[in-house]
């Protein structure tokens, strides 16, 4: 099968943490052979602008690159004002298996983008950057405190501590006075109790108090306050990305809005969501793209006129999984469109499964919600121009 060549000179990159392999492939574009350099940069500012003096004096069009962990990041932000650059995901452009070397994955790639055969994967700008590693570190804090959390409940019960059994929440006001009554190895009785517990948790004082006259002793005491310690760092840590969070988010409060209108999105949920899949749509070819690229469509395993599949694909994790949490909290909803999808689809293939098709219908309707709000801005903008 003949493949039209696309460039006539292009370069793919290995990239590594130490060094990048560069080859060049340039030539005619009628040439099956064209004509290979390659050669090893290191990855510190200076040898990288060395990589770009080197594309540029042989008139690179564009070029390649594996996203590599986040040694690419450094690569990007040299080149991407100088060259047209296309972040490759590796398993679409996996190499001949018993054939990899570095210099031999450059050159494979660099082959692949002179057929146009590589999909360019998504990379937003350096503010929806920037936005995406504060929430994701976000998330990576909370599940640490979660964590915590946990073994707090496994040192009440180590401890003889039911707690857990009169207040719900016991990381709330009143449940944080009564770890700390714990901590500082105090006397339980009702007087000390009453004024550090509130609302209806008064009427469970003397439960309270029996609860609570377990046998602590005093290693348990050191392991509850050392966790509650950490506990505090986290809570003050997730304050101050939140508060850098809503200091992005300043510029995007028109694309809050109006994600907070959907059902089961709120403001929080809006940012993860924005930080994610950024504000410009057309990056994507169209919505099933997106959908795609989140990981919410339908698995396509077909063969003899049989499916076999319809499992999804891992796709964006983070994404997926705020859309989710966003399903189930439509599908309280007595009214409005997604909730009643979400019941209907629950009745059909079960709550699991309604909640991924919620997500993915979601997804969509968000597309063209972003899609036409841009589009109405650049006629704005225009028409003000004009004037």
């Amino acid at each position: 099968m003949d493949m039209d060549v696309m460039y006539d000179c292009c370069a793919g990159l290995d990239v590594h943490q130490g060094n990048v392999v560069a080859c060049i492939l340039h030539g005619k574009r009628t040439s099956t052979r064209p004509k290979a350099e390659l050669r090893t940069f290191g990855t510190t500012q200076s040898q990288l602008n060395q990589l770009a003096d080197w594309l540029k004096s042989f008139g690179c069009q564009i070029v390649a690159m594996e996203s590599t962990g986040v040694f690419w990041k450094p690569i990007w932000h040299v080149l991407a004002d100088q060259f047209n650059i296309i972040l490759a995901n590796p398993q679409r452009i996996k190499g001949i298996p018993g054939h990899k070397t570095d210099r031999k994955d450059a050159r494979w790639i660099a082959k692949l983008l002179r057929l146009d055969l590589i999909p360019a994967s998504f990379v937003p700008d350096e503010t929806i950057q920037d936005l995406r590693d504060l929430t994701r570190a976000r998330k990576h804090l909370i599940e640490s405190r979660n964590k915590q959390k946990n073994r707090i409940h496994q040192v009440l019960q180590c401890g003889g501590i039911k707690l857990t059994t009169y207040i719900q929440d016991v990381f709330g006001k009143s449940g944080r006075n009564m770890l700390d009554l714990l901590v500082n190895g105090e006397v339980i009785t009702p007087e000390i109790v009453k004024p550090l517990v509130y609302t209806t948790l008064k009427k469970k004082v003397p439960q309270i108090v029996d609860a609570m006259n377990g046998f602590m002793r005093g290693h348990h005491r050191f392991m509850l306050h050392e966790i509650l310690t950490i506990m505090d760092a986290f809570d003050a840590s997730i304050a101050d990305y939140e508060s850098q969070i809503d200091i992005l988010l300043q510029q995007y409060e028109a694309e809050v809005q109006l994600l907070t209108n959907f059902t089961g999105i709120q403001r929080e949920s809006a940012g993860i969501i924005l930080a994610e899949i950024g504000t410009d749509m057309s990056v994507f070819e169209d919505e099933r793209h997106l959908a795609s690229w989140a990981g919410l469509c339908p698995g396509n395993h077909e063969s003899a006129g049989k499916r076999y599949s319809s499992k999804i694909n891992h796709g964006n994790a983070y994404l997926k999984r705020i859309l989710c949490q966003a399903s189930w909290a439509a599908s309280r909803s007595k009214n409005g469109d997604l909730g009643n999808f979400f019941r209907q689809k629950s009745r059909q293939r079960g709550p699991k499964k309604a909640a991924v098709a919620t997500a993915h219908r979601m997804l969509r309707q968000i597309y063209f919600a972003l899609l036409n709000y841009q589009e109405a801005k650049k006629r704005t903008l225009a028409a003000t121009s004009v004037r």
